[in-house]
C-alpha cells in the first residue's frame, strides 16, 4: 500500500473550464500506480472541480452561461462584495459544485468515461493561481 501527494498549479485568466485530465493521467503513469483511489481537492472557495464532457466545447459555454444566469454578478443582491462583482457569485457557484472529487485507478488507468474530462471550473473574472491537490492511496 502506498500513499502519494502532488500539487498541480493552474493559472487561470477568467471564467472558464480549464482541463487538467492529461496532467493527472501523466502523474498516475509516472508513479506507476496500479489500483487505488485518487482524491482531488481544490484549495480555494471561488473555483471548483468538475467531471464534464470534453468532446464538444459548447457544453462548457452553456455551463458558464447557465451559472451566470443562476448566480448573477449584481452587487445589489449580496452583502459580501469586498472583492468586486464576481466575488460572492464565485463563492455561491463553488458551493453548488465540488471542491473534491474521488476517482478510481484500476489496472494503471484512471476510470473516466469516453467523453469525460477533469476540469477546474474558474468562477472569478481576473487572473488566479489555483492549486489542486492529488492524493493517491493504493498500490
Amino acid at each position: 500500500m502506498i500513499q502519494k501527494f502532488y500539487n498541480l498549479q493552474i493559472n487561470t485568466n477568467g471564467q472558464k473550464l480549464y482541463e487538467f485530465t492529461d496532467q493527472t493521467i501523466q502523474w498516475i503513469s509516472k508513479n506507476n500506480f496500479k489500483n487505488g483511489v485518487l482524491n482531488l481537492s481544490i484549495l480555494h472557495t471561488s473555483a471548483s472541480l468538475i467531471v464534464q464532457e470534453n468532446a464538444d466545447p459548447d457544453v462548457q459555454t452553456d455551463l458558464i452561461n447557465y451559472f451566470d444566469k443562476l448566480v448573477p454578478m449584481d452587487n445589489k443582491l449580496y452583502v459580501h462584495t469586498a472583492e468586486g462583482k464576481d466575488d460572492m457569485p464565485a463563492h455561491i457557484k463553488s458551493a453548488l459544485t465540488n471542491n473534491q472529487i474521488s476517482l478510481s485507478v484500476k489496472n494503471k488507468e484512471l476510470l473516466l468515461g469516453t467523453w469525460q474530462g477533469l476540469y477546474l471550473f474558474e468562477h472569478r473574472l481576473e487572473f488566479q493561481s489555483r492549486t489542486i491537490i492529488h492524493h493517491f492511496i493504493g498500490e
